[in-house]
This record gives structure tokens, C-alpha cells and sequence, in this order.
């Protein structure tokens, strides 16, 4: 029996979401009152996971829009969650895909994704995490089978991957009966992810990018991208914010792009992508850009567990 192609799993994704994750995690009410005015500016894609504390959130705003009016239904909107770590485990992953469509208050989930290819001791939602609480191994295949289920059985109406190498992402693909949908995963001009993305686009697994900006300030970010001086001449250039720079070379590539911002003005900014282009030269100059990853994953590397260094967890995709 051949696999359910990813292609079948997504037709409605729009190509830009608004992400939730805000250090530390935490849910609040202006976190709902900001993702409700994200519907109101056009937004219908809410990326959110058990660790960030705002499934609760993400729910709220979107019963509260469909009783302004300002969509018809749930169906108007387009939610991504995630598996945390601690319930990457086989016998874990319906009951978490239960609990987080309980603190959505909704039926099923768009896309639900293994947030990392990794696991820790059931039953905490923290990051950074102890090293002590990493497992000696991933079991991929039987994490996989309970995401595969949650499919079978509505809880989500596609299934993917975060931060999952080309080389995993090649060993799912290699037995898995419903392929991943998506692979979500750090991206921006200084980290472009070119290995990944030749495998995504040979396999039919849609990228969705993550810190387009580099997530400055954040544990998981770092600054290159806005203190790129090749960035902001581009942006000076063309009159656009290097924030626009940035997130129309993205959709230039064919990518799914997450945007984090909750101040009004940015966030207009951020949908303002698609009546303009970059020219040749502009592509050529962010094409050599020099490439480093801002999230290496030093939190999963443990010599008690299944990754002993950043190449082994990256698979030498450094």
C-alpha cells in the first residue's frame, strides 16, 4: 500500500502565519487581544505548540472573530501545533494531541508537528530543559505511527516535522505510511537552508521557516540578520524594511513564512510582500551571504543522549 502524499494533506495553508512563541512562554491576555487584531488585518494562519503556553490563546481569539463576525467559522483559519519533546514518546502522542485541541477548544488541528527530533521525561513543558531529563534515543518510527493515528482519526488534518534534518527527514520519509506535510525549520538569508531544501523539493515536503528575522533576543536567535549591512543597503535601496527584505526573499523561494510581531504597525508591514519583487542583483547578493545557523541546538547535545555533538544532531548540516 503506497503512503498518503503530502501534496493530498494541504491544500489551504496560507504562506504566511503568525507565530506565537515569546520568551519566556507564557499566555496572556494581550497575547490574545494581539492575535485577535492579526485577524482583523488578514491573518488566517496561527502557528502555536504545547511548550509556547498559547494553544489557550490561539483558541480564544479565534472563538472570539467568529463571534464579531470578522470570519464565518474555525474553518476560516489555518492552525499549526506541535508534539513537545516530553510527549515524543509512542505511547504519548494521541493523548497530546487531545490535550492540545482541549486548550485550543477546537476539533481538530490544521497541521500538527513533532517539534524536534528528540526526547525528554514525560510530563514538563520547559525549554531550556536539564540535560539529565534527555532520553538516550528518538524512537522516530514509533513517534511517527502515534502521529500517523492522530491523522487517522481527525485529530489533525496533516502531519509534519520541525527542525528534522535532510538526512531524518529522508529516514522518515523512508518508511513513513502518511509522509510529512511539512518540515518547519529556522530560515532566513543567513541561513538559507539549501541541502534541506533540495530535499523538500524533491520529496514534496512543503518548508515553513521560522526566525525569518533571526529571532534577535530570543535563546533560540541571534542578530546577523538585522546587522547584515548587505540586508539594510537592500532595504535602503528599495525603500522597504529589511523585516520586508527578508520575508519576500522567503516567499520568493516558495517557503511558508512565520512572522512574530504583535505591534500593529509591523504587523501590516509583514503582509505588504506581494506587489513587489527583488531584482536579480538583490537575489544574487543575498545568495552569498555568508550562512550560520543562529539555532545550533546545543540544548539536545548530551553524551547521555542520542546526539553527542551539533553535527551528529544536524547531521553534519552545519
Amino acid at each position: 500500500m503506497g503512503s498518503i502524499p503530502a501534496s493530498a494533506l494541504l491544500p489551504t495553508m496560507p504562506l504566511i502565519g503568525m507565530g506565537t512563541a515569546a520568551f519566556p512562554f507564557t499566555s496572556s491576555q494581550e497575547t490574545t487581544a494581539a492575535l485577535l487584531r492579526a485577524i482583523e488585518l488578514g491573518y488566517r494562519h496561527f502557528d502555536t505548540a504545547r511548550l509556547y503556553a498559547t494553544e489557550g490563546c490561539v483558541g480564544e481569539a479565534v472563538a472570539e472573530a467568529v463571534r464579531r463576525g470578522l470570519i464565518a467559522s474555525r474553518a476560516d483559519v489555518f492552525v499549526t501545533s506541535k508534539l513537545w519533546c516530553s510527549d515524543a514518546h509512542a505511547d504519548r502522542v494521541v493523548p497530546a494531541a487531545r490535550e492540545t485541541l482541549r486548550n485550543l477548544g477546537m476539533e481538530y488541528v490544521d497541521l500538527f508537528l513533532v517539534h524536534w527530533p528528540a526526547s525528554v521525561t514525560p510530563g514538563k513543558y520547559e525549554f531550556p530543559f536539564p540535560k539529565e531529563e534527555m532520553a538516550p534515543s528518538f524512537d522516530m518510527e514509533g513517534v511517527w505511527r502515534g502521529m500517523e493515528e492522530c491523522h487517522r482519526l481527525g485529530l489533525a488534518r496533516a502531519i509534519g516535522v520541525s527542525n528534522f534534518s535532510p538526512r531524518k527527514l529522508e529516514q522518515l520519509l523512508s518508511f513513513a505510511a502518511v509522509r510529512p506535510a511539512v518540515n518547519q525549520v529556522e530560515m532566513n538569508p543567513m541561513w538559507q537552508q539549501r541541502k534541506l531544501r533540495e530535499v523538500c523539493r524533491r520529496e514534496g515536503v512543503q518548508l515553513c521557516g521560522y526566525s525569518p528575522l533571526g529571532a534577535k533576543g530570543t535563546p533560540w536567535g541571534s542578530s546577523a540578520v538585522m546587522d547584515s549591512a548587505v540586508l539594510q543597503e537592500i532595504a535602503g535601496t528599495k525603500g522597504k524594511t529589511l523585516a520586508q527584505i527578508c520575508l519576500r526573499w522567503m516567499y520568493e523561494q516558495g517557503d511558508v513564512l512565520l512572522v512574530k510581531s504583535y505591534n500593529e504597525k509591523r504587523m501590516k508591514e509583514n503582509l505588504d510582500i506581494f506587489d513587489w519583487e527583488l531584482t536579480d542583483e538583490e537575489r544574487k547578493k543575498i545568495s552569498q551571504l555568508p550562512q550560520q545557523r543562529g539555532l545550533p541546538g546545543l540544548q539536545f547535545i548530551s553524551d547521555d543522549g542520542p546526539y553527542k555533538s551539533v553535527e551528529d544532531f544536524w547531521d553534519g548540516d552545519v
